[in-house]
């Protein structure tokens, strides 16, 4: 029987063969609330972006949780030889940001939805640039997917990748051993927005709930008090 939303048996075991062991590795784990995930049906889970390697590290966490994470990825991965055919195997999306095809890849996540998927989506859609690492200001395609599909929003805060692999930096920080601290949301509240058409205020203002959902938890995750408004790279 075929699993909805899911890779092939060998390269989900092929990913967790190698995955779990090196997270388990790299880093110790504090994660929280996991019990929110949802087990069944299709979900978005919104998360803050801080290094290259929380992807992976919040892949452990989901699928840990009663998930597959499906990833959207750069489209440049999946023209690396093996590399793109490991990533389309393991149901990853492709993005191709700034271009006429970037709209292909929420068409294919709604697919990803429909069949049950957890799709694991960054807001910013790029590393927070925020000098401080709070979330930025989010891209509205994490609203509209929600809006569209009616799929629950599930906030996902995280902290300790960057310290791990800072942004832009390529050789990792291994010592000492970092933890990787997760903070599970409930489910963000979008029904104000149920029925209205899907202009640029509703969205903007949608993706505003999502992103201040995903600051609550950070700040907690942190200890700190978040800023009262997010950074906008674009305005400032």
């Amino acid at each position: 029987m075929s699993r909805p939303a899911r890779p092939s048996r060998f390269w989900e075991t092929l990913a967790v063969v190698l995955v779990k062991p090196l997270s388990r590795l790299l880093v110790k784990r504090d994660w929280r609330r996991g019990e929110r995930i949802p087990r069944t049906g299709g979900v978005i889970i919104a998360a803050n972006h801080l290094s290259w390697t929380d992807p992976v590290l919040l892949s452990h966490f989901l699928y840990n949780n009663g998930r597959w994470p499906v990833i959207l990825a750069k489209a440049g991965l999946f023209r690396v030889p093996f590399l793109g055919r490991a990533v389309t195997a393991l149901l990853a999306i492709p993005v191709d940001r700034g271009s006429a095809e970037a709209a292909k890849s929420l068409h294919i996540s709604a697919q990803r939805l429909k069949d049950g998927g957890a799709i694991l989506f960054y807001p910013e859609g790029t590393c927070t640039r925020d000098p401080d690492l709070w979330p930025m200001v989010g891209k509205t395609g994490a609203a509209r997917l929600a809006l569209e599909s009616g799929a629950p929003v599930i906030p996902v805060a995280h902290w300790g990748a960057h310290e791990l692999l800072p942004y832009g930096e390529k050789k990792p920080r291994l010592f000492p051993r970092k933890t990787f601290r997760v903070s599970v949301g409930p489910p963000v509240d979008l029904s104000k927005y149920e029925g209205k058409e899907l202009h640029a205020d509703v969205l903007r203002a949608a993706t505003a709930d999502i992103t201040a959902a995903i600051t609550q938890q950070l700040a907690e995750l942190r200890g700190e008090k978040a800023p009262e408004t997010p950074y906008d790279p674009a305005g400032r």
